[in-house]
């Protein structure tokens, strides 16, 4: 089976900008993050980001009502249409403008664009009936808008769709060419129109404007003074009127609204970052919350009316609430600061991020949510540590403090700090979990303090420079400290000796690592080379010069090319694998390059993001966009029609131009930490972007190595019923790769044989075997057979895999892992079944004394 890493998931960020779509059944939604899309299942409690991404951010998405195509589209206008069942891509096409609304019709034939003044209807494209030369063939141009389209509503029959704009009107258009007539202007809003909708019926339309009012529509002929005897019947007469006017009578602008017209309720977020619902026409309200701090930029209601999501993009919020039970189904922020800094839980199972924002939260790693955030930093995160068991988190900030974590209760239980004021950038922790330095770019000392007592134990004294970062031997007593004194010192903090021999280096140490066995250090320094060092001897065994291999990207403001920029050129960050084999490495760059350590070769190298929203992700920028004002990109062109026109109410006096305040910086692209998993299955990289998951690929390949024409899935079978030899028939389907059938001959094998088969099974297979069994445990029933095979596979080839460790490290904590996830919820389940068990014999005993009462009357 061939393996290799590939991106999985992005966590860290869960909405950025744009608008939110449910799935067809009502079960996922649908959030644009950065230059991709994520999908969250709200029933399984599972999430996942396609692999595909734009050149810049996502500002539109659209799902057709069959639910297998997805279409998003960049604010350039750029679109790819996406095969939403397997997740690839299709098809690329370009709207040549911003895109502010893209919709499916109601039957799918036909997608509604929105570009400035005008709106497009193109045809979906069909691969089953008709195939055609171009997949986007266009229908029709809509125009009569005097402004800025910002919306589009279709109605149920996908014969008409609204439209709304900033010239303070919404319009009604025909899909087809003899309902032209029906077209029309509804004006009379004091304010841009943010929604207008169709009833169920389709003879009332209700419009939302900016400034809190609702119109209400109807197709009718105008009464007069004279008009008698029915007259206002007549059909030339019939024109749309508004019948009646409410506010919302919120302190606030109106930002986004929803209408779902089986249920006749509305939704509307506002800029104070509450919400209102409202039941129509009689303008009852419903209800009113407060989700954020911040303006609610998009509502949308799934196709059942019970649940509402809401996008903060302020904050990075994602909700979606039911409104009837009046509670959450999904409550999600991700980091609004750019991530600092990342660790593995021991077990694998979740992943600790730290950011600017000061927060620390704790993610999922299968299902890709976050569980916890701790808010007790004022400042940002800069290091975040586990202790060796997995139930203890420590972390350090600017603010001047390392805090630790409980991780069974969620809370903080110590806190640690200095005699002098000082911001804390690096932090290490004893394995045993009663040891915990740090140290600050603010003087030279390395601080040690008890975890126990919570004491500052000692200062090490030594480096001539700012300490940079620390890292503990998996031995305890081991501590390694790199400086920009062009040094790394290995300190024995247990021992009686107080000198210690530096390791000199040609330039300032950025980062470093221990290798698991803790013989090995990897230095990372400013002049792009990482070299590898002998912890005992203390010479240097190896070197790396990645100055070319991570190196890339241009800034908008820089005059010379990416290949003489020095901004890129060195490692920040570096993390080994679980055998010590591979390090992987990153920093300012859109790069990640992992290496062999023996070969000193590079093995592959990750683009972490190609978004040209970035700073840094483009290698040749274009000469015709620099003037002798600057950069194209940095002249503001649009001036008041802006959308900084948006916030005019808190501009300055005399500001023409939106908010003076508000900074607007371009964000740079770089990888501020990288981890490999326990595992090695996986490694996780804390970018601008947020974080992202590689994972190895479990695609099967298929690999002919010791097969013949005999070897068949038949044969396999008959191996397993017919002759009962279940190492033959388990051998075969192990060769084959098929999962299916090794899934099937695994779970037909009986327990008594398990140990027999167990023991002869050749160790070319075990590595495979137990990965197999690691990856079906969490979903099947089978828990007895599951351990049983454990036990007999540890047993008969537990010297071989302590011999090879290194080798099959990671399919070890993969079995780990595994195991550790049932003892927990078997733990969960005996604790229910004892509370019930008690229960139900208490009402026994009540029942029975009831009895003996009743018997003696």
């Amino acid at each position: 089976m061939k393996t290799e890493f590939k991106f999985s998931n992005l966590l860290g960020t869960v909405y950025r900008q744009g608008n939110l779509a449910f799935t067809p059944d009502g079960t996922s939604i649908l959030s644009p993050v950065g230059n991709r899309v994520s999908c969250f299942d709200l029933v399984n409690n599972k999430s996942f980001t396609f692999s595909y991404e734009h050149r810049k951010n996502i500002a539109r998405i659209a799902l057709n009502p069959q639910g297998t195509l997805l279409l998003s589209v960049d604010e350039d206008g750029k679109a790819i249409l996406v095969n939403f069942i397997r997740r690839t891509v299709l098809y690329h096409f370009n709207f040549k403008d911003r895109v502010n609304d893209i919709s499916f019709s109601p039957d799918g034939q036909y997608i509604s664009v929105t570009t400035y003044r005008q709106v497009q209807l193109w045809r979906t494209p069909n691969y089953n009936e008709d195939r055609q030369f171009a997949p986007f063939i266009r229908h029709r141009i809509y125009v009569g808008h005097h402004a800025e389209v910002t919306a589009l509503t279709w109605s149920k029959d996908a014969r008409f769709f609204l439209t709304t704009s900033k010239d303070l009107t919404a319009r009604i258009y025909s899909v087809n060419s003899d309902d032209s007539v029906a077209a029309t202007v509804l004006a009379g809003h004091r304010d841009a129109v943010i929604g207008a909708y169709f009833s169920s019926d389709q003879e009332t339309i209700y419009t939302v404007s900016r400034d809190g009012a609702l119109f209400t529509w109807q197709y009718k002929s105008p009464v007069f003074k004279d008009d008698e005897d029915g007259m206002d019947l007549d059909e030339d007469r019939m024109r749309w009127t508004t019948v009646r006017r409410d506010y919302f009578k919120q302190d606030a602008k109106a930002r986004c609204a929803a209408f779902h017209c089986d249920t006749n309720m509305l939704v509307v977020g506002f800029s104070s970052g509450v919400f209102g619902i409202y039941e129509l026409p009689d303008f009852n309200m419903i209800h009113t919350l407060s989700i954020s701090q911040n303006d609610i930029d998009f509502v949308t209601i799934n196709k059942t009316g019970e649940w509402l999501a809401f996008g903060a993009s302020k904050l990075g919020q994602l909700l979606v609430w039911e409104w009837q039970s009046e509670s959450y189904i999904l409550k999600q922020q991700g980091h609004y600061d750019a991530i600092n800094c990342l660790t593995y839980s021991p077990d694998g199972s979740k992943i600790i991020t730290g950011a600017d924002d000061g927060k620390i939260k704790i993610w999922d790693a299968v299902s890709g949510f976050a569980i916890v955030t701790f808010t007790e930093h004022i400042s940002a995160i800069t290091a975040i540590e586990f202790s060796k068991r997995g139930n203890v988190l420590f972390s350090a900030s600017l603010d001047g403090s390392i805090r630790a974590w409980d991780l069974i209760r969620y809370r903080n239980f110590r806190t640690f700090t200095a005699l002098a004021r000082l911001q804390f950038s690096s932090l290490a922790v004893d394995p045993s979990g009663e040891v915990v330095c740090a140290g600050s770019l603010d003087d030279f000392e390395i601080h040690l303090w008890s975890v126990q007592t919570g004491q500052l134990l000692d200062r090490l004294s030594g480096h001539e420079g700012p300490v940079s970062c620390l890292s503990f031997a998996d031995d305890g007593g081991t501590l390694a400290s790199a400086s920009w004194d062009k040094t790394v010192r290995i300190w024995d903090i247990f021992g009686r000796h107080v000198s210690v021999e530096p390791f000199e280096q040609q330039a300032d140490v950025l980062a470093i690592a221990l290798r698991p066995d803790s013989k090995q250090v990897a230095v990372a320094t400013l002049d792009g080379q990482i070299s590898f060092w002998d912890v005992n001897m203390g010479r240097q065994v190896g070197i790396i010069d990645g100055r070319n291999d991570i190196s890339g990207g241009r800034y908008t403001e820089d005059r010379f090319t990416a290949k003489n920029s020095a901004r890129s050129k060195s490692f920040r960050t570096l993390s080994y694998s679980s055998d010590g084999a591979c390090i992987l490495a990153g920093g300012n760059s859109k790069y990640i390059c992992l290496y062999d350590i023996d070969n000193e070769v590079l093995l592959r190298r990750y683009t972490i993001s190609r978004n040209m929203s970035l700073e840094g992700t483009v290698d040749f920028l274009n000469s015709k966009n620099m003037t002798d004002a600057g950069p194209l990109q940095l002249v503001d062109d649009a001036g008041e029609a802006s959308d900084l026109e948006d916030r005019i109410d808190k501009t300055l006096p005399g500001a023409s131009r939106g908010d003076l305040s508000a900074r607007k910086v371009k964000p740079a692209i770089r990888t501020a930490s990288i981890r490999f998993s326990p595992t090695s299955l996986a490694f996780a990289a804390g970018s601008t972007e947020g974080l992202l998951i590689y994972s190895v690929d479990e695609e099967f390949y298929f690999d002919p190595f010791d097969l013949d024409v005999d070897v068949t899935p038949a044969t396999a079978l008959a191996a397993l019923r017919r002759e009962h030899d279940y190492l033959k028939a388990l051998v075969m389907s192990l060769r084959l790769n098929e999962r299916y059938l090794l899934h099937q001959i695994y779970e037909s094998i009986q327990a008594r044989d398990i140990p027999i088969v167990a023991r002869r099974v050749p160790v070319v297979y075990l590595a495979q075997l137990l990965r197999f069994i690691a990856s079906v445990m969490e979903d099947s029933p089978h828990l007895e057979l599951h351990l049983r095979w454990i036990d007999a596979l540890l047993t008969s080839h537990g010297q071989f895999l302590k011999s090879h460790r290194i080798e099959y490290a990671s399919d070890v904590r993969s079995i780990q892992k595994a195991v550790g996830k049932v003892q927990k919820d078997m733990v969960r389940l005996s604790d229910e079944n004892a509370y019930l068990l008690a229960y139900l014999l208490k009402e026994k005993e009540s029942f029975d004394s009831y009895m003996y009462i009743v018997g003696t009357n």
